[in-house]
């Protein structure tokens, strides 16, 4: 593949990344939440291993969110008019989003969480 086509195809990824963010609140809200996690981790001083595994957990719900997203256009594109199976695809794709943001929530907790307790006890005395 040629370095014309291989750009072409970055721009057409951050393309994407835009329509996504421009388009979908829960994904305005799922970056939000990545911010909150990013500024915890920094501010904790977390290990790379645990950055390993929030950075795995954010980019999965992200990247559900896309999929659930580009799933939801075609969907609307091929089936205008309520079918009971596109509804049931969007439902899916939905819990997708919804089952990868809830092991994202636990991930968090299981790392920030002792960090959050120490510096909860620290400011206490």
């Amino acid at each position: 593949m040629s370095i014309k086509k291989r750009i072409q195809s970055f721009r057409y990824a951050f393309r994407g990344i835009r329509v996504l963010v421009a388009t979908q609140a829960n994904a305005r809200i799922h970056l939000l939440a990545l911010l909150v996690v990013v500024a915890a981790g920094i501010g904790f001083g977390i290990q790379p291993l645990e950055w390993t595994f929030l950075i795995g957990a954010m980019t999965l719900v992200l990247a559900m969110e896309a999929l659930n997203t580009a799933l939801e256009f075609l969907t609307d594109l091929v089936s205008p008019d309520y079918h009971v199976l596109a509804g049931k695809a969007k439902d899916v794709a939905a819990a997708a989003v919804l089952i990868s943001a809830f092991g994202a929530a636990l991930t968090g907790l299981l790392i920030l969480g002792p960090y959050l307790l120490r510096w909860i006890a620290r400011a206490a005395h």
